[in-house]
């Protein structure tokens, strides 16, 4: 019904694409909350070995600890933060955690998924010191989970890739949280590397729910503006079947190496949702993405070495 009335009105038929692409975002991303419910459908090998651990006193500000079946010391960690238009979404979700957990924990790696206050009791900045803060914490508690806090790497699907990019780009946030420094940054199909122009052309309303009406919170919270010197290395996965996440990378990826920083942008013609639940399932998009991992570092490296 709301796809017909909007491609309905003449005035908007020029832009009937990239309103088609965020009203699919949009129920992808409420998807995504439906999913939050259906651990269910993980294994028990792929259940949390620590659960809802708590990283500040909010009941939101809470993680999953996953960890491999036998005992591991200084595993590299990925730590993932979900998505869902910086309002909805849950760590336990299952297109957040199954095929990420199935793939790696048999591989000896760690994988941490974190809630964080949701819109509208904080906003995207208040959001991205949550994730430091959780980062922080897990960090601290690394090696007491079998892991090691200077081999972890921040993964983030949609508004979880947008904030994870945005302390790459502004590590100083990480910083201030207690937060030490990170390998690399896989971001899952983020269309908010620049903020700014997002807010200054014709957007979805998701946008203004997250970013209001000041210029100056946008520059703050868009990594294309805060990005000033090379940072951490930083993968892009973006999806071809969007007309917005593509060129967003891209622009993110250009200034990045012009500052001397690794930047790759990895197209997939897949859809916003199958972005984040395919990866880890057997084939060349997961090989793309270890491909980037195994370059951070050594025990990276050995860990995701293919299997013959």
């Amino acid at each position: 019904m709301l796809a017909s009335a909007l491609l309905g009105s003449h005035h908007l038929i020029a832009h009937a694409g990239p309103i088609r692409d965020r009203i699919a975002e949009r129920l992808a991303e409420r998807q995504e909350m439906r999913q939050g419910a259906a651990a269910s459908s993980l294994t028990a090998a792929q259940s949390p070995v620590h659960a809802d651990v708590p990283y500040g006193s909010d009941p939101s500000q809470k993680l999953d600890v996953y960890a491999p079946a036998t005992a591991a010391q200084g595993a590299p960690v990925i730590f993932m933060v979900h998505g869902g238009a910086w309002a909805i979404g849950d760590k336990a979700s299952s297109n957040v955690v199954r095929h990420k957990a199935a793939r790696w924990l048999p591989r000896g790696l760690l994988f941490i998924s974190v809630n964080y206050r949701l819109l509208p009791k904080a906003d995207p900045l208040a959001q991205a010191r949550d994730v430091a803060r959780a980062l922080a914490f897990a960090q601290q508690q690394a090696t007491a989970w079998g892991g090691d806090a200077s081999r972890f790497v921040l993964m983030g699907h949609s508004a979880g890739a947008h904030l994870v990019s945005l302390l790459t780009a502004n590590p100083a946030l990480a910083r201030e949280q207690g937060a030490k420094p990170w390998l690399g940054t896989v971001s899952l199909d983020s269309a908010a590397f620049d903020v700014p122009a997002i807010m200054k052309a014709r957007h979805a309303r998701l946008y203004d729910k997250a970013f209001g009406q000041d210029p100056n919170f946008w520059v703050a919270v868009s990594p294309l503006q805060q990005l000033t010197q090379a940072q951490a290395p930083l993968l892009a996965v973006c999806s071809s079947q969007r007309d917005d996440a593509c060129p967003q990378a891209q622009a993110f990826a250009d200034k990045a190496k012009s500052l001397g920083m690794r930047v790759a942008v990895l197209q997939q013609d897949r859809t916003h949702a199958e972005i984040n639940d395919d990866l880890g399932e057997p084939g060349a998009y997961t090989e793309a993405v270890e491909d980037f991992l195994r370059s951070l570092d050594p025990s990276l490296a050995k860990a995701l070495t293919p299997r013959r």
